[in-house]
């Protein structure tokens, strides 16, 4: 190894440091100490060593063995570095980063995403529904095409770039072939210059434009997921990709229906003499009016359990469950007549009549299983 120096006092930041942080640390350093740019003697020492640095940190496996047991771990775990060697810096750096840290290649530039947010009741989230979205995104300008000049005007290649774009300025070092790379300053990276920008746009090459998105929410959506549609986002630079529309979808609750994944919970309310002498009930459930048969004898807290009643697994198969929660409602006024036949019943009543065949607890646990 080619020093034993911490690695994050080399690249100047804290040990709880992310990736995005060491790599922006490590490219202003780059910048600084290669040799090329720098008339520090050790520049060419340290650039090696804030490589190093840089290759440990961004690597998972190294770094936490480094956090633990430092230099001595790496060399035990068989560590060497492996980008010391490489004769032309640019493809050290695109080892690093996948691209010239200096630019390169012009790449034309994607379009930014959108976001938006709907709101949909739960059962259109049981069933799936197609919802209009307005959303507000930047279209190439109509009036000059998207390139930005006034229509019947001329341009001309910039001569400073040749209409590259850009420019280069190669070196040499004991790393190789050198190449810095920056946009134009003359042109601003176009390759041509505009004497008569367009009037529309002002010469972005792009307007913006209300529209509406047509998107379909699948049946089983949760409440908060994010639905991405491709390629319907702000327009790219001529030649870039147009970015992408991220729809966040709300489901409304429900006073009627309690969801826990994809099981919904409901409550059904019985008086004391459909719970005693049993009934047929009809029930609200995610496809309509449903009739089902109550026992006699249904105790508060019973679980009737509809199976394949409830939510629709998303981009799956099959349904959750609808699980009904029985509570018996105890009269609150009663008429005189009504007290009597009550304490008839009371007197005539013994344990059996009472009997209990699962505690109330129990019946709670049984629900939310």
């Amino acid at each position: 190894m080619t020093t034993q120096h911490d690695y994050y006092e080399l690249l100047e930041v804290s040990r709880e440091a992310d990736e995005g942080e060491i790599k922006k640390a490590f490219r202003k350093l780059a910048r600084k100490l290669h040799p090329d740019v720098s008339e520090e003697p050790d520049a060419e020492v340290r650039f090696r060593e804030i490589s190093e640095a840089y290759e440990v940190l961004t690597n998972a496996e190294t770094r936490q063995l480094y956090d633990r047991y430092g230099h001595a771990g790496l060399k035990s775990g068989g560590y060497t570095p492996r980008h010391s060697d490489l004769g032309n810096l640019g493809d050290l750096f695109s080892a690093f980063f996948g691209d010239d840290l200096f630019g390169g290649a012009a790449r034309a530039a994607r379009g930014g995403d959108v976001a938006a947010e709907i709101r949909i009741d739960l059962t259109g989230a049981a069933t799936g529904i197609a919802v209009t979205v307005p959303i507000e995104t930047a279209v190439p300008c109509k009036t000059c095409g998207g390139d930005g000049v006034e229509p019947g005007t001329a341009t001309h290649t910039c001569d400073r770039c040749g209409g590259a774009g850009r420019l280069q300025q190669v070196s040499r070092s004991v790393f190789g072939e050198f190449v810095r790379t920056a946009a134009c300053n003359q042109c601003g990276g176009s390759g041509r210059i505009v004497e008569h920008h367009c009037s529309t746009c002002a010469g972005a090459g792009r307007t913006l434009e209300e529209r509406k998105l047509e998107v379909e929410i699948p049946a089983g959506i949760h409440d908060g997921q994010r639905i991405r549609i491709s390629g319907e986002g702000h327009s790219g630079a001529p030649g870039g990709q147009a970015g992408d529309v991220y729809v966040q979808v709300r489901v409304t609750p429900d006073e009627r229906f309690v969801r826990e994944g994809d099981d919904i919970f409901s409550q059904l309310d019985l008086t004391i003499v459909q719970a005693s002498l049993g009934a047929t009930v009809s029930i609200e459930s995610l496809d309509g009016p449903v009739e089902i048969e109550v026992d006699a004898g249904t105790q508060p807290g019973h679980v009737r359990v509809l199976r394949g009643r409830g939510m629709p697994v998303l981009q799956g198969f099959g349904r959750g469950d609808h699980r009904v929660l029985v509570n018996v409602l105890v009269p609150r006024r009663l008429s005189d007549e009504q007290r009597r036949l009550l304490d008839e019943f009371e007197k005539g009543s013994d344990e059996e009549t009472y009997r209990a065949d699962e505690g109330f607890f129990d019946k709670l646990k049984s629900a939310f299983r």
